[in-house]
């Protein structure tokens, strides 16, 4: 039946029998009950009240919370809905016949209403959107008081026409709502439908169901962001405007006390006029109400105001504050959430009805009794006292009943106390149970004691409270926190100290003393029952005028069990008024501001002006002036600036220089900001996570998200336009278009999603393309999509941001990195958020410990500028309040308690406005009727063209926040304008965000003149382009969106910013307007002119007459002027002349007084303002110099006016230079009288023929500011940062716990950011709410940054920066650095008769090959440093040689050329793509480091014992390797056969010998190869084992024995060889088995550098024909595996020894690659045949040129070296590792004290310092450089070569050798016709003997030296050679390396030839 008597109190029986008679009769089948049933309806609710009193318990209001969505608080009552009949239709929206029931298709249809039926709409819960039309019987509805509804239901279907349902649960299920709860017709009916003027069915008034519901609606509509005031007199059907409810979720609040409520339904201001149809016919009320035009009542009431208060029955309950679907509203959802104020009062929703006043006693109200609110409550008051409910641990707050309108209800007090309740975080460790929290006795009587001590203009603060309650605490549990701190915690800790507590009984009496010295301004009723009795009494009081200086009254009942119970009212008018609207959400106070408007209740404000001035109204005056001055202009001020003005059209266009432009560059901290984004991104990439693989994209493109502001969007792209961003990542050609540009700019506006949509399209087929998401401005619209998907009807681009940059795609995308961009970071810094802390940027300070880190021409003045310049004195500060305007506006807000302050603010203060304007125009005698402030505003503006030869002026920034307000004003000031006949003096415009600029056409030919544009259409479309246009810029849109404005802006006007909305982002984005850029360059003896126009007496008088001509019953407080005046002569910045001498001392220590400034450290910035920056203030195409405005402002036609010291503020302004400054600041004028400055005024007017703009560099402009604003921006709280600053952060997030300590005043960005991290999280409507993790790693994107700096500083510019640098970044990864050096030597390469003549042979023929001659010479550029090989006698020049480099430029002065990497390349470890990922075992198939250690050893008789060497084989390359079992003993490594002609793998193994270059070392060959099978072996020292494992998991390593450690490349060399051909024969005794011979079996090996990159290969076309000599060529990149299957398919390869290839440079010639193979050296990159080679060994010692002594040692065994000439190899210079990473440092001492290579030699047995450095690379290091001492007649002298015995070692560049091996059968050189001028003997052999030595010629003179490993063998060497016979020794001719004796020194001994 949809009625439920749960917890209803049992009555007589008659009820029951009724009720049983009413629900028969409808059962029965006759439509209509019988009469009898229609007379009784349920009592009137009074009789009851006695019954019931406050203890019910509220099913029914308990299952309503669940609605809107919401969670109810206790458990709904479960149901099971029927399962509809078969085939019938189950859509939402229609019934079970299939048809249509939804208002929106049913609103135009014709539809049959039965007599006595009206039509409802009913709500479906999974239509949330859509109301459902249904026909209900009149009698089974409320009437208009909520009373009287018959129990039971009868209705029809209007959409299929069936009648008769008698139950609502059967037509709830024909209707298909589909309910999880038992059907009720009063939760699911939920309004009238009534027609419009135009026939159409709308939505109507609420179905007032019972009062305590309806007024719980009415609570919480302010809750919920919708509609606050309904339409006056209306009877329109109101449309719905949608609330976004959800449930209110406070960590220290039980579940029963969250608030949360449904969608109310709100009247619109729609239809405001006409009458409404009421479902057919007028309602006579209604009409009644129209024409009564009663608009002093702004809410009239729909239920009447009850006389008969109390709590009615169950089925029309009184209203109850404390039950959950009342007040305590969920937080709302809407865009503009209040945060602190998470519920609005009790404001109400009326219903078309009743209006009628009924006396209202008061009777001694009994406990649980309703509360009558006076019904002439607010006229009495002047304003509505706000209730802030506080401690009630009993039964309810009390009903409120009767004229609720004029009260406001809020939780905050109660919540605040609750949360103080919960213990700290910090503090849980402490062990929570020993700590106490605060007791509710010591909260109230803090809360007391804080109001008392509140001055009469300040307002309460929940921040301040909660500090307090901290303090307290802390205090008190002192001792326990400190021991806890120092001792780990006890298991029984010891009881606390008792302090004594306040007992409830001392309560009052505790309260009434700290009362009592406040002078009435708190009052403490004590009330002995509830706290209903309190309120009584207070109404009582206020009503009867006792309460007139009270602000605060303190309710407190302390009788029920020594609990308390008590609640605070604010009842001050300027208090109660401020918190009364800040509880509105911005949404509501949009509406509640243009309902006064429509309805005209302003109207009374205009008509109050006009009896203030005694000339009558100013329109009269305004007409009369007009007419007076029609036809002719009278002032001079507009004579002069009107000549001048047609002079400008005439052509002979004046100069002025103060329009200068300066060139666009990015600024020093841009680009440092930038490369900190780029050095954030890297690091994301280079983490382990691999998350952005930044390796894999070619280009960067970007998308730049911004709000939907039309001026903001223009200058984003002129920003992305002028940067030159689009060309320098390639996205566009040359000549970009501004259409092109605006791909790249996205403003968040109902179209956005289609171009998003692309933007995700094109990522997604773009995969090699990072795409930058730059979320500008990006702490607007944080409203998650959730919220959007509840309303979607009520603003498309609600949830907007959520949607697009939150969706799956971009979180998934991988290349996609989204950037957050704001001034305001502060809700996206909270428990929640996805952003990590590592990627936050902030800007960076100015300055570090003094030093300036970026200097720069430009310094940044922000908001701690503003207020450094409120603190030291001087001068008047640029932060001002206008204290008569403040006066004025405190007078009109107590006669006019019913209009929202917004609207008497707006109206003053273009009042003052209009009368600042005449006054300058002539009708001085309006001085009187404006402010100081204004006037000087208003004077400064007219008179700025005037003073320019060009007419430039200034701009003056009017903050309008509310549209309908601004477009109030705008016309005001508009009509003023024009009967001043000043239209062509300045411009008015109103700016607005969701429209573009209008501009006149005579300004905008000014414009165009003075930018020198000469485009017909041009239109100004940025605020940057009205630079120098003398203008007043009314801005509206409750949020800046980060549009910039020109230098000329000279006043910020912000005194109609919403003072109460107390939230830091919402503060600091205002006062973010005046932020500005001043030259750094400021002389430092100029302090701040004043720009006021009258002196301190003037304004004295002026504001006083004002407030007696309010009639103000203001107490002597209100008339007081905040500050003294006057200030004394010395104060004053033109007295002093060493006023700015502290300023070097303030420009260094500017961190000192930080503001709330969105970065505090960071705010004051020297960043000049053009480039693609946000403050670049911009005129037009051209970038221009922030140009200046407000010269002196002494007119001509009033000369005895002193400029005014002061206007009520603190006279202050900091002294730095960077202050307004002008020629007035040097006269003595702090007097007041005006006779004293005469004379100045006079010296004023000859210096002010000056453009206005010539000073804007150096002044920022003044900033006006409510009074409120202005406190709480310049006090400081203990912490020493503005109070400001410790505000809530952000409307859409909350603080986590009232337990939280300060800011402070030192803290960083970072760590502010930390803080918010820790200390706030989101509401339910942030986007962010749904993210969990709370600070966990895994709760974070990868690739999302933050990017935050203060206002106007240049952010976007950094931001296109860091595009630019991105996308190098991006191509130098994709480059790389290779060696580009000609070959050496080249002319004296062997020119033998023979040539190789086959110029297009691919392979070399055996036959030809073995006759060309062998080229000893060295060609490779990287031992240009080396000695000179001659192989016959040849007369070289000295000069021939190159000039010897210094060693420590060898590396360095080398020739690179930077190439693009192939796709063909190798690669470090910092490469990853899709591809390698399994070749570098990233792969899910193969475990990563999972690999097997296998020892593997060999004999060597060279080494005179057993190998040992290591294999690190990962289970994926094991298929290369025979094992005795799986798993077993290595045996071997596969060797392919000679005749494998496969094509899919390469057959050579490759070794690379690396050292130092894990990370750089090029060893990711997948590419390379081609994705080819292949054996690749690291060759690593043990040392290095573990870090070559972790970067090449997936590589097969060899590690070289310990005693390797600290060997050269020779030893690596000599080890890979050797175990080669041992595995060679390993696997020739394997394969022999199968049957394979053994000369089958593959003989090479690769052996790499570590640094070859690309190979490259040379096509030669000779034109056919063969052996042709003439041949053009070209050379194209290859990759390994197609030179590598090119060599191994040589023809007779096996009889190769060794095969290499060119090294690649730009400048070889056709000369280089003529002859397709050589017989020479080769390096780098050698294929080695270690059969063939198996006599001749690498010299295991060796550090340097073991590869030219191993190619010479194969040359002279007879073996050949063929050079493929036509392949080249790429070598990337690499500048860690290798042999560099070889330092030669003394043993004796750890400094690295730099060592010459002379002293790596010294006298064996002397007192040298010994070198920790193997004695091998000493010798070859020495040898290098120092040769020549023991070979000087060899130097310079190449005709006389030194001899060199079986081992080539380099004796540096200005000394020739010639190599001999003493093997048998070896291959030399004929010695014959050499005279050799030197012998060197290293560690010879058997081989060497005395009749093979005397073989050779010597120089008389000549010099020998033998090395041997010790002096022993020294002696034996010198006597088996008989070298005595020829030489002669002498003692002192023996040396030694400058090793220890454990180090195994090398021994020397020199000799003469005698």
């Amino acid at each position: 039946m949809g009625n439920s008597y749960a917890g209803q109190l049992k009555t007589t029986r008659f009820e029951e029998v009724l009720h049983d008679s009413i629900e028969a009769s409808l059962r029965s089948n006759s439509l209509v009950p019988r009469p009898i049933f229609s007379q009784l309806y349920l009592e009137a609710e009074q009789q009851l009240s006695a019954l019931e009193g406050g203890s019910r318990v509220d099913n029914e209001e308990e299952e309503e919370e669940g609605e809107g969505g919401l969670e109810p608080s206790g458990p709904p009552n479960p149901y099971q809905m029927h399962p509809p009949p078969e085939g019938c239709c189950t859509t939402d929206g229609f019934c079970q016949a299939g048809k249509d029931l939804r208002l929106v298709s049913m609103s135009t249809e014709p539809i049959d209403v039965p007599a006595g039926f009206l039509l409802v709409g009913a709500k479906s819960p999974s239509l949330p959107d859509h109301l459902l039309v249904c026909a209900v019987d009149k009698r089974f509805l409320p009437d208009d008081n909520g009373h009287n509804a018959l129990l039971g239901f009868s209705g029809n279907c209007v959409g299929c026409g069936k009648k008769g349902f008698c139950y609502f649960t059967e037509f709830s299920n024909h209707i298909n709502l589909k309910l999880t709860t038992q059907p009720k017709k009063q939760k699911h009916l939920k309004c009238y439908l009534v027609r419009n003027a135009q026939g159409a069915l709308t939505k109507g008034p609420l179905i007032c169901w019972k009062v305590s519901e309806f007024r719980g609606r009415q609570a919480l509509a302010s809750a919920c962001s919708a509609s606050l005031f309904p339409s006056l007199d209306s009877s329109g059907p109101p449309a719905a405007s949608s609330s976004e409810p959800t449930p209110g979720t406070n960590p220290s609040v039980p579940v029963g006390a969250q608030q949360a409520g449904p969608a109310s339904d709100h009247p619109s201001l729609a239809a405001a006029t006409g009458p409404a149809v009421f479902n057919g016919k007028d309602s006579p009320k209604d009409q009644q109400l129209v024409k009564n035009k009663l608009s002093a009542m702004p809410r009239p009431s729909a239920l009447g105001i009850l006389s008969n208060s109390g709590p009615p029955k169950k089925r029309h309950k009184g209203w109850s504050p404390e039950s959950p679907s009342a007040t305590d509203g969920g937080f709302s959802q809407g865009g503009g959430n209040r945060a602190k104020y998470e519920s609005a009062g009790v404001s109400y929703m009326p219903q078309v009805g009743v209006v009628g006043p009924a006396s209202v006693t008061f009777p001694v109200v009994a406990s649980g009794e309703p509360v009558s609110v006076p019904d002439n409550l607010l006229k009495i008051c002047k304003a509505k006292p706000v209730i802030f409910k506080g401690k009630y641990s009993h039964g309810n707050f009390p009903y409120l009943c009767g004229n609720l309108n004029d009260v406001v209800v809020s939780p905050l007090l109660y919540t605040c106390y609750q949360n103080s309740q919960s213990i700290s975080r910090a503090y849980e460790q402490y062990g929570a149970s020993t700590i106490q929290p605060i007791s509710e006795e010591t909260q109230l009587l803090l809360t007391v004691y804080y109001l008392v001590q509140l001055a009469a203009d300040q307002v309460p603060l929940m921040e301040d409270l909660e500090q307090i309650f901290l303090r307290s605490w802390r205090e008190s549990h002192l001792t326990e926190i400190r021991q806890y701190q120092q001792a780990p915690p006890q298991p029984f800790p010891p009881a606390p100290s008792a302090v004594a507590p306040v007992t409830p009984a001392q309560l009052p009496w505790l309260a009434g003393l700290a009362a009592s010295s406040c002078n009435d301004s708190v009052h403490i009723i004590e009330c002995t029952y509830s706290l209903a009795e309190g309120l009584s009494e207070m109404f009582r009081l206020l009503i009867e005028g006792k309460l007139a200086k009270t602000n605060y009254v303190v309710i407190i009942c302390a009788c029920r069990n020594a609990a308390i119970d008590s609640c605070i009212a604010v009842t001050g008018k300027y208090q109660a008024r401020i918190l009364s609207e800040s509880l509105l959400t911005p949404a509501e106070y949009q509406k509640e501001v243009s309902y006064e408007l429509v309805t005209g209740k302003v109207d009374s404000l205009g008509a109050f002006f006009s009896t203030l001035c005694p000339e009558g109204d100013i329109d009269i005056l305004l007409d009369k002036f007009h007419q007076e001055n029609q036809g002719h202009i009278s002032s001079s001020l507009t004579a002069s600036s009107v000549t001048k003005s047609t002079s400008l059209d005439v052509g002979s266009a004046p100069t002025c220089t103060s329009y200068s432009l300066e060139p666009r560059h990015i600024r020093p901290f841009q680009l440092a900001v930038a490369q900190k984004l780029l050095s954030h991104v890297c690091s994301i990439a280079d983490s382990s996570t691999q998350n952005l693989d930044l390796g894999s994209f070619e280009k960067v493109d970007f998308l730049i998200c911004i709000p939907p502001s039309e001026v903001t969007y223009q200058q984003t792209l002129f920003h992305v336009w002028h940067s030159g961003v689009l060309l320098e990542l390639g996205l566009e050609k040359e000549h970009v278009t501004k259409q092109r540009v605006e791909q790249y700019v996205l403003k968040l506006d109902a179209e956005a999603q289609t171009k998003f949509k692309s933007f995700l399209q094109n990522s997604f087929q773009n995969p090699h393309t990072l795409f930058v998401l730059i979320h500008d401005h990006a702490h607007w619209d944080l409203v998650s999509s959730a919220v959007h998907n509840l309303y979607s009807q009520s603003d498309p681009s609600v949830g907007l941001v959520d949607r697009l940059l939150n969706c799956k795609e971009v979180k998934e995308a991988p290349n996609i990195v989204t950037l957050h961009v704001t001034s305001f970071p502060y809700a996206l810094q909270t428990q929640h958020t996805l952003i990590s802390p590592y990627n936050e940027i902030h800007w960076p300070a100015s300055y570090s410990n003094g030093a300036d880190l970026y200097p720069e021409t430009k310094k940044y003045f922000g908001l701690s500028e503003f207020i450094e310049s409120t603190l030291s004195g001087h001068s008047l500060p640029l932060l001002r309040y206008d204290s008569s305007f403040e006066a004025m506006v405190t007078a009109l807000g107590k006669r006019f308690p019913r209009l929202h302050s917004a609207v008497i603010r707006t109206f003053v203060l273009v009042q003052h406005y209009a009368a600042a304007m005449m006054a300058v125009s002539g009708l001085s005698r309006m001085k009187n009727h404006t402010s100081v402030e204004t006037l000087e505003i208003a004077q400064n503006l007219l008179d700025s063209p005037r003073r320019c030869p060009c007419g430039h002026g200034l701009m003056v920034l009017l903050r309008v926040p509310c549209s309908p307000l601004a477009a109030v004003a705008y016309e005001r000031l508009a009509h003023v304008r024009a009967r001043l006949a000043l239209e062509q003096h300045f411009e008015i415009i109103l700016g607005h965000p969701s429209s573009g600029i209008s501009v006149g056409t005579h300004f905008v030919k000014q414009l165009k003149m003075w930018q020198k544009i000469e485009d017909a259409e041009w239109r100004p479309q940025t605020y940057l382009e009205l630079e120098g246009l003398p203008c007043i810029l009314i801005f509206s849109g409750m949020d800046p969106h980060g549009e910039s404005l020109p230098r000329s802006l000279r006043y910020c006007d912000l005194r109609l910013i919403n003072s109460s909305c107390l939230v830091r982002t919402a503060l600091e984005q205002e006062l973010g307007l005046a932020a500005y850029f001043v030259s750094n360059e400021i002389p430092l003896e100029k302090g701040v002119r004043s720009e006021a126009l009258e002196s301190g007496t003037e304004k004295l008088s002026s504001t006083d007459s004002e407030e007696e001509e309010l009639g103000t019953e203001g107490s002597t407080s209100e008339k007081r002027s905040p500050v003294k005046r006057e200030r004394p002569h010395s104060h004053d910045s033109a007295s002093s002349p060493l006023s700015s001498k502290a300023s070097s001392s303030v420009l260094c220590g500017e961190s000192s007084a930080q503001p709330g400034g969105p970065s505090q450290r960071e705010q004051a910035r020297p960043l000049q303002p053009c480039g693609p920056s946000e403050e670049g203030r911009v005129p037009g195409d051209k970038q221009r110099l922030r140009a200046s405005q407000g010269p002196p402002v002494i007119s001509r036609h009033s000369p005895g006016l002193a400029p005014q010291p002061d206007s009520g503020l603190r006279t202050t302004q900091r002294s730095t230079q960077v202050s307004v400054t002008s020629s007035s600041s040097q006269l003595s004028c702090s007097g007041s009288s005006s006779s004293s400055t005469v004379p100045a005024a006079g010296t004023l007017v000859l210096q002010a023929a000056q453009c206005s703009m010539t000073k804007a560099c150096q002044q920022p402009p003044v900033v006006f500011l409510p009074k409120l604003v202005y406190d709480m921006v310049t006090s400081t709280d203990s912490s020493g940062l503005p109070k400001a600053a410790s505000l809530l952060p952000s409307h859409s997030v909350m603080w986590a716990s009232s337990f939280r300590p300060l800011l402070s005043k030192t803290m960083t960005s970072t760590e502010q950011s930390l803080y918010y991290r820790q200390w706030t999280v989101p509401r339910p409507s942030h986007m962010d709410y749904g993210n969990r993790a709370e600070g966990r790693v895994d709760g974070f994107h990868p690739r999302r940054l933050l990017l935050s700096g203060p206002p106007q500083i240049g952010k976007t510019g950094a931001y296109l920066q860091f595009l630019s640098i991105l996308s190098r970044m991006l191509i130098r990864l994709t480059e790389v650095d290779v060696y580009d050096e000609e070959e050496i030597s080249i002319n004296l390469r062997e020119e033998s008769d023979w040539h190789y003549l086959q110029l297009t042979d691919p392979w070399p023929d055996l036959e030809l090959f073995k006759k060309l001659p062998f080229d000893y010479i060295i060609h490779d550029p990287k031992y240009e440093d080396a000695s000179l090989i001659c192989s016959r006698h040849q007369g070289i020049k000295s000069e021939e040689r190159g000039t010897p480099r210094k060693p420590e430029d060898l590396y360095v002065r080398r020739q690179t050329a930077r190439m693009r990497l192939s796709k063909f390349a190798a690669h470090n470890t910092y490469h990853h793509c899709e591809q390698c990922h399994q070749y570098l075992g990233f792969h899910p198939r193969y475990q990563l480091y999972e690999s097997t250690l296998h020892a593997f050893a060999f004999s060597y008789s060279m080494l005179g014992e057993e190998v040992q060497l290591h294999f690190i084989i990962p289970k994926s390359k094991e298929h290369h390797f025979v094992f005795s079992q799986p798993g077993g003993q290595l045996e071997s490594m596969r060797l392919p056969l000679v005749t494998d002609k496969s094509r899919e793998y390469i057959k050579s193994p490759t070794f690379t010998p690396t050292t130092g270059r894990h990370e750089h070392g090029l060893f990711n060959l997948y590419h390379a190869m081609d994705g080819a099978s292949h054996l690749h072996v690291l060759v690593v020292k043990e040392y290095e084992m573990a870090v070559y494992k972790k970067y090449w998991p997936n590589h097969i390593m060899l590690v070289l024995p310990s005693v390797f450690n600290s060997a050269g490349v020779g030893a690596a060399h000599f080890l890979i060889k050797e175990l080669s051909y041992h595995n060679l024969e390993l696997e020739r005794s394997r394969q022999e088995e199968l049957g394979i011979q053994p000369q089958d079996i593959w003989p090479f090996i690769v052996i790499s550098d570590d640094s070859c990159v690309m190979w490259n290969v040379v096509d030669v076309d000779c034109g056919g024909e063969r052996s042709s000599r003439e041949f053009s060529w070209s050379e194209r990149n290859v990759s390994l595996k197609y030179i590598m299957q090119h060599i191994e398919a040589s023809p007779n390869i096996t009889h190769y020894a060794l095969i290499g290839m060119r090294k690649w440079s730009s400048k070889a010639g056709s000369r280089e690659v003529r002859e397709p193979f050589s017989r020479c050296h080769v390096h780098d990159f050698i294929v080695l045949n270690v059969d063939l080679t198996q006599n001749v060994q690498y010299n295991q010692n060796r550090f340097l040129c073991d590869d030219v002594d191993f190619n010479l040692r194969v040359h002279s065994a007879g073996l050949l070296l063929c050079r493929f000439n036509r392949f080249s190899v790429m070598k990337k210079q690499i500048v860690v590792g290798g042999q560099r990473s070889f330092h030669i440092t003394s043993k004796a001492s750890d400094s690295p004290v730099s060592i010459m290579p002379a002293q790596y030699i010294c006298a064996p047995d002397s007192k040298h310092t010994f070198l920790a450095a193997p004695a091998q690379l000493l010798l070859e290091k020495f040898l290098q450089h120092h040769s020549h001492r023991f070979f000087p007649l060899s130097l310079k002298n190449h005709g006389h070569p030194v001899l060199l015995v079986d081992c080539y070692l380099n004796l540096g560049p200005q000394i020739s050798v010639c190599y001999v091996s003493s093997r048998p059968h070896s291959l030399n050189i004929s010695c014959s016709d050499f005279t050799f001028s030197g012998l060197l003997l290293y560690l010879c052999d058997s081989f060497v003997g005395a009749g093979f030595l005397k073989k050779f010629h010597f120089l008389k003179g000549a010099t020998l030296c033998v090395i041997c490993q010790d002096r022993n063998s020294l002696r034996q060497t010198v006597v088996r050679l008989e070298l005595e016979d020829e030489w002669q020794f002498r003692l002192r001719d023996e040396f030694q390396t400058a090793n220890a004796k454990e180090d195994r020194p090398l021994f020397f001994l020199t000799g003469r030839h005698i």
